[in-house]
């Protein structure tokens, strides 16, 4: 009787199978190509994100028996839009990624004409190309011959989350959940329906998206012909970063936890109440129950640190994989005074700039591979605590973190040193995946209840800050020259 999993992230897919006690039986994982055709551009095919999801399922299955599976549970990388065809399921494009900077022009005119307040009102969000509605603006303006099949109602829009239903189910349902639609600029936060107000505003035919479901119950039912023979309910969905504050149990108001991916992302819950921030963070829906209660969080997204170690490997190649870099910083005790901003699609919260770019500074001819991993390293940390320092009630209890970068035992340390407070691991690391279990297994019965999935839970390690005085005042010491680093990065595109 166990559920599972599949998390459609930004350069993978991972499927897992999560059992009734809350481990993890199986896994499968399945990279995809990233695009990038133009500087600022970020896009990935459609159907190599479909073909990984079909790969790493089958990777999961061979170890494991698909007849003991009761759900599906989706997550997804969130703010990325496809388009394909209703009935074919084929893409007339690649999609366009959520680390894409295209639309910042856009943003600037609809500022410009003053639509900021209105859309942040009822959004919680900004006009940054990192949400979905510019970049339809951006192809409706640039892509009249593939926009018009949109408008005729030939093909559907969405996210990925979307899109991996239509596959699985032979284009039979179109459906999204609150927490991918209050990513895309077209969903009214306080309703928790789309907007007729924002289409108008973004040009985006409201009969293009897809219908909004609950977070967990019987959502659509999969085709074993188009997936790997499965046919069991999709019963779970949810943007990653909300699915990942459900798999760290992050239930009640006031809890709150960071996911180190590809970018990364510290949600606070907020229960039923709708917190606004001045402070540069995202007011956002977490999940919505079967029977309609919506629960919201407060988000600060950081758009690249895990992204930042894999440039180290892939664009610089000065290390050979991103589990090397906790070795290799460590033969350094500092980083000599270099600080790296990562700002290599422009930075979020809590500066919002899409025309920041990556800097490094303090380089001298003493500088080393070893210095630039570790403030790598630091700069994951400095980004972290750039957004909790505004979020309220953060800076005195423990902070739970997963994602891939959390197995790093020194980022963890030198995390509690930035922050003052305990950062907790949790013995599962996958939580965005586990999430998406929890929420199917929630929907067909594996779980009764919230405090059921409390009881899987368990911490792998806990690392407090250190409490010498020197040791804090270094600390803060180079955050301020990260601050001011990121000053020298800002706008650096713009002219």
């Amino acid at each position: 009787m166990s559920v599972l999993a599949i998390d459609a992230g930004t350069t993978g897919v991972t499927a897992l199978v999560v059992t009734p006690e809350g481990r993890i039986a199986a896994r499968g994982y399945q990279e995809f190509a990233q695009h990038f055709p133009r500087p600022g551009w970020v896009e990935h095919a459609p159907e190599e994100i479909w073909q990984a999801t079909l790969e790493a399922t089958r990777a999961a299955l061979t170890s494991y028996d698909a007849s003991t599976l009761r759900a599906v549970g989706i997550t997804n990388q969130r703010e990325t839009v496809l388009l394909w065809d209703r009935e074919t399921l084929g893409s007339p494009r690649r999609a366009i990624v959520w680390q894409d900077r295209r639309t910042a022009p856009i943003c600037d005119r609809l500022r410009e004409e003053g639509h900021e307040a209105r859309v942040t009102e009822l959004t919680g969000l900004r006009l940054d190309p990192y949400f979905s509605g510019t970049k339809l603006t951006w192809l409706r303006e640039n892509e009249a011959h593939t926009w018009a099949l949109v408008e005729e109602g030939r093909y559907a829009v969405g996210t990925v989350d979307s899109y991996l239903v239509a596959r699985m189910t032979r284009g039979t349902w179109h459906v999204t959940d609150v927490s991918n639609a209050s990513r895309t600029l077209l969903m009214d936060l306080s309703t928790g329906q789309w907007s007729d107000e924002l289409c108008s505003l973004f040009g985006v035919p409201r009969h293009a998206l897809p219908d909004l479901v609950p977070n967990w119950g019987e959502i659509a039912t999969t085709d074993p012909a188009s997936f790997c023979g499965l046919g069991l309910p999709i019963a779970g969905m949810a943007g990653d970063q909300q699915s990942a504050l459900f798999g760290q149990t992050c239930f009640d108001a006031g809890d709150a936890k960071c996911t180190y991916g590809t970018g990364s992302f510290i949600l606070t819950n907020t229960g039923t109440s709708l917190e606004r921030s001045d402070a540069g963070l995202l007011s956002t829906a977490a999940w919505r129950s079967p029977e309609g209660e919506l629960t919201y969080a407060l988000e600060g997204a950081i758009f690249v640190t895990g992204a930042a170690v894999q440039w180290l490997r892939d664009g610089l190649q000065i290390v050979g994989s991103a589990a090397e870099t906790e070795a290799i910083a460590a033969t350094v005790d500092s980083s000599e005074g270099v600080v790296f901003v990562p700002a290599l699609t422009g930075l979020g919260a809590p500066h919002w700039d899409p025309h920041a770019r990556g800097t490094i500074l303090g380089i001298t001819r003493g500088t080393t591979r070893a210095h630039l991993v570790r403030a790598t390293l630091e700069a994951i940390t400095f980004e972290v605590r750039d957004v909790l320092t505004t979020m309220p009630g953060a800076d005195s209890s423990p902070l739970r973190v997963d994602g891939g970068a959390s197995a790093n035992d020194l980022l963890c340390r030198l995390q509690a040193d930035q922050l003052g407070v305990a950062v907790e691991r949790p013995e599962i690391v996958e939580t965005t995946g586990l999430g998406a279990a929890f929420l199917a297994g929630l929907g067909v019965g594996v779980w009764d209840s919230t405090d059921d999935l409390r009881e899987t839970w368990h911490l792998d390690a806990r690392f407090d800050p250190t409490s010498d005085a020197d040791t804090r005042a270094a600390a803060d010491a180079s955050y301020a020259r990260w601050q001011e680093g990121v000053r020298r990065s800002l706008a650096w595109a713009s002219g």
